[in-house]
């Protein structure tokens, strides 16, 4: 019984964000590098730590969509750097890295943010396919933390915040690549954390769910169909507010979308069921265009 109510009190933590009583952060002057800086979660996550003092380095490929950004950021009295950047080529993320080291000598927090999706039967993905999105998704950000931790490590000190997804808890059908992607991050998260115990360095993991975004108007898209987020949709503002609140008070982990923490707990327990809940949101869905169409085509057609 003890073990038992130890278990149930550790699934309500969970399910509360698994909040910390550290004291929080001051975020004044430290130099922080967001990937995937250009839109969507990087763009606001920069604004809103730029709001903060802190001194922010934009990273993505688009660099006209990165100077926009920057020029918000100056006009609101922020310190903003672009460093154009392929997150699928090494030597590109590990330049981003020494610029920063050269600019402001020291690096205090590594956001990994960087990412696109993939919708596609398994069948349907390519090893191409595969190769390409975990390039992005997952090794670009494996390659800026082996890059980042030396100088970290030299200053004693520094965050580093990778953004999964709910996907890299439960896959989700018609997107096992993508979801692949984001297990691996949570994989590296989990191990890199304990690796660093005691060093000073955190690493935290930020799993938003379903998010306004241009994610799934870029998204790769093979299912010959309109792909739309299901339930609920989280603005990007809000996950940008959950990093923050990592930067200014480190934890191990943050979902956040409250009720998807009981979707993670849920499929621990029973995956069956989640297999189920999905099965019956695909074939409504399938019903909802069947419905649709019938509907657009008139009477007697």
């Amino acid at each position: 019984m003890h073990l038992e109510g130890q278990f149930f009190k550790l699934v309500r933590w969970y399910s509360h964000g698994g909040r910390s009583s550290d004291m929080a952060e001051d975020l004044r002057g430290k130099v922080a590098i967001i990937t995937g800086a250009s839109s969507g979660i990087g763009k606001e996550t920069a604004l809103a730590l730029a709001g903060e003092g802190v001194r922010v380095v934009l990273a993505a490929r688009r660099e006209p969509r990165l100077r926009e950004v920057a020029e918000m950021i100056d006009a609101r009295g922020g310190q903003a750097l672009i460093v154009p950047t392929d997150m699928s080529v090494p030597h590109e993320v590990e330049r981003l890295i020494r610029m920063v080291v050269e600019r402001f000598q020291r690096i205090d927090l590594l956001i990994n943010n960087a990412g696109y999706g993939l919708f596609a039967s398994i069948e349907e993905t390519t090893t191409d396919d595969l190769r390409r999105i975990m390039e992005v998704n997952f090794i670009g950000a494996f390659v800026a933390i082996k890059a980042v931790l030396p100088v970290m490590r030299q200053q004693g000190r520094g965050h580093i915040i990778n953004v999964a997804s709910v996907a890299g808890k439960r896959a989700l059908p018609y997107s096992g690549a993508y979801s692949a992607t984001k297990f691996a991050l949570v994989a590296l998260s989990e191990s890199l954390r304990v690796e660093l115990a005691g060093s000073g360095i955190d690493v935290s993991l930020v799993c938003p769910a379903a998010t306004a975004t241009e994610f799934f108007q870029v998204a790769e898209n093979r299912t010959g169909r309109r792909v739309r987020p299901v339930g609920p949709v989280q603005s990007a503002g809000e996950v940008a507010r959950a990093i923050v609140g990592l930067a200014r008070r480190p934890r191990p982990e943050v979902i956040t979308f409250k009720p998807a923490r009981a979707l993670v707990v849920l499929n621990a327990v029973s995956p069956r069921m989640i297999d189920w809940a999905m099965r019956q949101s695909i074939k409504r869905a399938r019903q909802r265009r069947e419905e649709s169409t019938a509907a657009g085509a008139g009477p007697g057609v």
